[in-house]
């Protein structure tokens, strides 16, 4: 007798679950077709011309001028090989960090003072 009752009880909640997806997608569709303002990470900045040396003076938004400063920081060697969090700044990095040596979590802290909106 419980076998009938679990059967019944699997199609109520496979139809009560259906209706709950189309809805929910509904709204995200809609989203996706309007264009809406990037969000902060997606803003193209300006960067600086010390930063604009290293990865181009055109507007950038923040993500890919972080990525280009590790592409050149990789391209370059200029992790330190005893411990690769901190990086060794060349003459066009010391531009932009203000120092010889940066850890890689205070890199963007430096970077954010060359990037303007």
């Amino acid at each position: 007798m419980a076998t009938k009752t679990t059967d019944k009880a699997a199609p109520k909640a496979a139809k009560a679950k259906a209706p709950a997806a189309t809805t929910a997608a509904a709204p995200k569709a809609t989203k996706a077709a309007g264009a809406t303002k990037p969000n902060a990470l997606q803003q193209p900045l300006k960067p600086s011309a010390e930063l604009g040396a290293i990865v181009g003076t055109s507007p950038l938004p923040r993500g890919e001028v972080v990525s280009k400063v590790w592409d050149y920081i990789k391209k370059h060697n200029l992790q330190n090989p005893e411990n690769k969090r901190e990086i060794v700044a060349d003459d066009k990095l010391k531009k932009v960090f203000g120092k010889d040596k940066c850890s890689m979590f205070e890199m963007n802290k430096h970077l954010a003072a060359h990037l303007k909106a």
